[in-house]
């Protein structure tokens, strides 16, 4: 019995499908290194690189994360579980829960909550809720997606748990749970306060549960513009406004400057993208769209394998069938950098021969993928087939045929 290992550089021969959009090396050489536009008003704030699957790429956003939906692989990372001020991102965890409610039935779209004086006196961005009187549910989300309303989220809060401070246990417990370990809440708005922040990388995860975990409600974070109360306002969010990006939200504070959490897909790829500390709302906007479209350029997504794909047959000893069939147990698809497939570096590893008897279904080893740019993947490999061991009389011929075999 031995070690057997088989290397193999470059797996296109294991490649199922791909989906990418090819651009040429120039285009993409001048997307990774080119400034982002600014405000002429605003003040110049000097870039500096974040890293990448494909090396260091300058952005003038202070925190920022991009995350294939598909994959999870993080393609870009500056700071990211840095705690930073997240200003209005807050609210996409105050969404979240709002969600909660609805799927469980603790709350309906049309269902009227009532506006107190607290929601009604609070400051910053506002949908104009008016005081004492009620306000649709889908109305709330609407004003507190599109509008940025602060109002709206007391609202919503307190129709939800009575008062913020008890919606607020609720958003930190949810975080937790979705694994935001540089998150704490105090507040369902993002109103500055000390002890309130999050991560670039826990604003990408929960865009992604968002998306993920409640699609039905995603449409909120798509509209343009939503009027109430004999008030039109358009989406903070230019990036939506434009038809780059089909949703999530933006966020300004002094402390932590402008914000944008947002999605585009393309291709039939989607990528999150959460920055925070740009200068302007332009900036935001600016760079934004060059870190999307810097991030389709430049990477795809490969189906490497499938599930149930046979990827070998093993020697089988004493075995009834002289090899058995080596199954992958999941579907393998990765976020590479254009042309990098080729760079992939597939082994597998099992005992050679293998032992009869076998059982479909049995762990015999298995498949590893290097040098992705990301960590080793490992994926267990099992019998395809039941293979019973030989009758006595088999394994004698068997095993004098190897000694023959042998001299």
């Amino acid at each position: 019995m031995h070690t057997r290992r088989f290397l193999l550089a470059g797996a296109t021969s294991l490649l199922v499908s791909s989906t990418a959009l090819a651009a040429p090396a120039a285009r993409r050489r001048h997307l990774a290194a080119g400034p982002a536009a600014v405000d002429a008003a605003a003040p110049v704030v000097a870039s500096s690189p974040a890293n990448s699957l494909i090396g260091p790429i300058d952005t003038i956003a202070r925190w920022a994360c991009i995350v294939d939906y598909t994959t999870g692989a993080v393609i870009l990372e500056k700071a990211a579980d840095e705690r930073m001020p997240p200003s209005s991102l807050t609210k996409m965890m105050t969404a979240y829960i709002v969600f909660s409610m609805l799927r469980a039935g603790r709350l309906t779209l049309e269902q009227m909550l009532p506006v107190s004086e607290k929601a009604w006196r609070m400051q910053g961005s506002k949908m104009f809720v008016p005081l004492n009187g009620t306000v649709a549910v889908s109305d709330l989300i609407q004003g507190m997606v599109i509008q940025s309303g602060n109002d709206a989220c007391i609202v919503l809060a307190e129709g939800v748990a009575g008062s913020e401070d008890q919606f607020v246990s609720l958003m930190n417990t949810q975080a937790a749970q979705l694994g935001m370990t540089n998150t704490h809440f105090l507040n369902a708005t993002g109103w500055p306060m000390d002890g309130h922040y999050m991560s670039a990388r826990d604003v990408a995860t929960i865009a992604m549960h968002l998306i993920h975990d409640y699609p039905e409600y995603y449409h909120f974070f798509s509209e343009k513009s939503f009027r109430y109360n004999k008030i039109s306002q358009e989406n903070r969010n230019a990036l939506v406004v434009k038809g780059v990006a089909d949703g999530l939200k933006t966020g300004h504070t002094d402390a932590g400057g402008f914000g944008l959490c947002a999605s585009a897909e393309r291709g039939g790829n989607r990528v999150v993208m959460a920055i925070n500390g740009l200068p302007s709302s332009n900036a935001r906007a600016n760079e934004g769209e060059r870190l999307f479209e810097w991030s389709f350029v430049n990477f795809e997504n490969a189906t490497l394998l499938h599930n149930g794909a046979v990827v070998d047959h093993a020697p089988v000893w004493l075995g009834q069938a002289p090899t058995v069939p080596l199954v992958a147990t999941r579907d393998v698809t990765l976020t590479l950098p254009h042309g990098w497939q080729n760079r992939v570096h597939v082994s597998m590893d099992y005992r050679s021969p293998v032992a009869a008897p076998v059982t479909a279904g049995q762990q015999l080893g298995e498949m590893v993928i290097a040098n992705t740019g990301l960590a080793e993947i490992r994926i267990p490999l099992v019998a395809g087939a039941d293979v019973p061991r030989l009758g006595l009389m088999g394994r004698a011929t068997a095993v004098l045929g190897r000694k023959l075999g042998h001299g």
